[in-house]
């Protein structure tokens, strides 16, 4: 069975024991700087009870104009993007653990119970839910033609988009310990990508579950199982021809999504999405130091140290900014070119962990207490 270890506490333990930091270190004090604009909040709505009590990390999502997010008490909501108005809302009564995914006109998400739902993108209504094996801590995912599932016990599941039954199962090993957290596997063609938490990345036959390719990209190292932690916790980003991830205490990799061929790669740990913009791939580290690395070298344009220990979310890259957002609320603007900061606004108080979205001159931000918010540029 396999351990799982509290986000926060994996990581501040193995930023201890792996890179020799004081535990006593306190989270930086934010800096004064001459802001260069102010964003405009454009709309706020409240969802269920957000993150939870847990370590969750529930992303909002995105389709046509409206955008969906989930609470860890059950709540569903269907937003429009633009005018902040709730479609639909629905209580389900399940402690969602995993979400949000759509696809093939479906809301998927993933609970603590290890039972994956799907609602009806327009209405809300259930079109079905079945059983997985295992908790679900990342969003499911779906192009229409298979629904694609990773459960904490290192299975990838393919379940029929019309009815929840099982397709297929593709397993891994699970190593003992493990940060809480899952990667969303993604859908390419005829390939299902997934990263794992012993390092690997798996390509799978869309149809039947085959392993086309596989690649590792973390190596556990050290004497402590607390020290061999390797997960893939961030969700794979496709450009091109090209799928990016990265892994804790491991490296950053770019592989060929058909062959898995290493393309690119740099040593770093992290355990959040990473970006794309300008040529630059941009990352956040187990310190919250946000970089810009040339994309095909191990060139750093640029680090920002400034937010260290703040407990950042992974970055969102929007206009020619980088976005992310920290444990105390704050959303920090940084510039995509050389790093500083442009504008900062709170937009919870009670922090925020779910992934940032952005589209066009517009970011989405989903705070621990239910606050999404939409912002724009002026």
């Amino acid at each position: 069975m396999k351990t799982i270890v509290s986000l926060a506490i994996a990581v501040s333990l193995g930023a201890c024991s792996i890179f020799s930091s004081d535990e006593t270190e306190q989270p930086a004090e934010l800096v004064d700087f001459d802001e260069e604009f102010s964003l405009v909040r454009n709309w706020t709505v409240n969802v269920g009870d957000g993150q939870g009590r847990r370590y969750n990390r529930l992303q909002p999502i995105i389709a046509g104009d409206t955008i969906f997010a989930a609470s860890e008490n059950g709540e569903v909501n269907a937003i429009d993007k633009n005018t902040g108005e709730v479609l639909w809302r629905e209580r389900t009564g399940e402690t969602i653990t995993g979400g949000v995914g759509v696809g093939g006109n479906m809301v998927l998400l993933g609970t603590r119970d290890a039972r994956v739902f799907a609602l009806e993108q327009s209405s809300g209504d259930l079109l079905w839910e079945t059983s997985v094996s295992s908790e679900v801590l990342a969003a499911p995912a779906s192009d229409g033609r298979v629904v694609a599932v990773q459960t904490i016990d290192g299975r990838l599941i393919a379940l029929d988009p019309v009815d929840g039954r099982q397709r297929w199962v593709y397993q891994t090993t699970v190593p003992a310990l493990s940060l809480r957290g899952n990667s969303k596997p993604v859908i390419s063609g005829n390939l299902v990508i997934a990263g794992f938490s012993s390092g690997m990345v798996s390509g799978v036959d869309v149809g039947s579950g085959a392993l086309v390719w596989e690649e590792r990209i973390a190596v556990p190292q050290g004497r402590y199982d607390i020290e061999r932690i390797i997960d893939i916790d961030g969700d794979p980003i496709i450009d091109g021809n090209v799928v990016y991830m990265g892994s804790y205490q491991g490296n950053l990799m770019g592989l060929d999504v058909q062959s898995g061929r290493i393309v690119w790669g740099l040593p770093g740990s992290t355990y959040h999405n990473l970006a794309l913009g300008l040529g630059n791939i941009y990352w956040v580290d187990n310190f919250s130091h946000v970089y810009a690395v040339q994309n095909n070298t191990e060139r750093t344009v640029w680090e920002n140290d400034s937010l260290r220990l703040r407990r950042t979310t992974g970055p969102a890259t929007f206009n020619n900014f980088v976005a992310v957002a920290d444990f105390e609320g704050y959303l920090h603007i940084l510039s995509q070119i050389d790093g500083r900061f442009v504008a900062r606004t709170r937009v919870d108080r009670n922090g925020v962990r779910a992934p940032i979205v952005t589209e066009g001159r517009r970011i989405y931000v989903y705070g621990n207490s239910g606050r999404l918010s939409a912002y724009s540029l002026p």
